[in-house]
């Protein structure tokens, strides 16, 4: 039987079809944190991936000892599964991190100095290159920080989920119930002394991924909702300028009705009908968004359900 205390530092590294890379990633973590920390664990969350994912991470937990593992019974998204990963996650510090390799091992133990230090809580590695994605690629993530930006007031630009958080910072996060959450935009909301530091993002050891543009868009929906109301007082905004705008058409039709100038305007009238329809539609539509995030949290559902764990007779 293998016993975990509470070490040093955990690594949690959320996975989702990763089979033909886990072992490289895995094997370089712990090269790092062998050579750094007093005393780790690496937890690895399996978000319900439909390859061998999961057999990989069993036959490496053979070969390291520190290796603890969660399989979730479906794909519940990777905000759920970092949100699993640092529940089991034991560590005075806890660091989250991709299992591609785009967020460099290599960068643990100047992470782990930097805590060590006493002087922050959050060590944040910030991209100071985008590597080698795609112009569309590229284009998204763009837009959807400014989206973030404008909407939210959080400027996440250049942010990434790999960060080195204090443990009471991970305690604090843990109390934050809701459902749909953000990690990076919790964490920045939560305001403890945090530092940036540098990396360039390295090619993926192996596949491609796993974001698609609706990946994305329901994220930006679920980050802007969460934390702000804006778009709902953009609604009240958009009506005031309505109001003023059919105000003074009401004025200038009657004055060109009793002048006797008045003429036929369908033109005008579909027009009319057709912008005022769509900011209508645009606007239940952001109604209706708010309304599911409320639905989601009144259910109280678990973010996520862990079928099998790796030891099996660990905590």
């Amino acid at each position: 039987m293998r016993t975990f205390m509470h070490p040093e530092i955990s690594v949690v590294i959320p996975v989702y079809c990763e089979e033909k890379g886990i072992h490289v990633t895995l094997r370089e973590v712990d090269r790092f944190l062998s050579a750094t920390a007093s005393s780790w664990e690496i937890v690895v969350v399996d978000d319900g991936s439909r390859d061998d994912t999961w057999g990989q991470l069993s036959a490496i937990s053979r070969k390291i000892p520190q290796l603890r593992a969660l399989k979730l019974s479906r794909n519940f998204g990777k905000e759920a599964a970092v949100s699993a990963g640092m529940e089991a996650a034991r560590g005075k510090a806890v660091v989250i991190m991709d299992g591609d390799m785009q967020h460099p091992p290599s960068l643990l133990p100047q992470m782990i100095e930097t805590w060590r230090s006493g002087t922050v809580d959050i060590v944040e590695a910030v991209k100071s290159n985008r590597g080698d994605e795609t112009r569309l690629s590229a284009a998204r993530a763009k837009l959807f920080y400014f989206i973030l930006r404008v909407f939210s007031g959080h400027d996440l630009k250049g942010a990434s989920d790999y960060k080195l958080l204090d443990r009471r910072v991970v305690d604090a996060y843990l109390t934050l119930k809701e459902r749909n959450v953000f990690f990076r935009g919790m964490v920045s909301w939560m305001g403890f002394r945090s530092i940036q530091i540098p990396f360039e993002v390295e090619p993926r050891v192996a596949g491609d991924s796993g974001w698609s543009v609706f990946g994305l868009i329901r994220l930006a929906a679920v980050a802007v909702t969460s934390f702000s109301s804006f778009p709902l007082h953009l609604i009240t905004i958009f009506g005031a300028v309505f109001l003023c705008f059919s105000v003074l058409l009401g004025i200038h039709t009657v004055y060109m009705k009793l002048s006797g100038m008045a003429v036929d305007g369908f033109t005008t009238v579909i027009l009319l009908l057709l912008i005022i329809g769509s900011f209508l539609m645009m606007g239940l539509g952001i109604i209706g968004e708010y309304l599911a995030r409320i639905y989601d949290e009144v259910k109280y559902r678990p973010r996520y359900i862990v079928s099998t764990k790796l030891p099996e007779d660990g905590p």
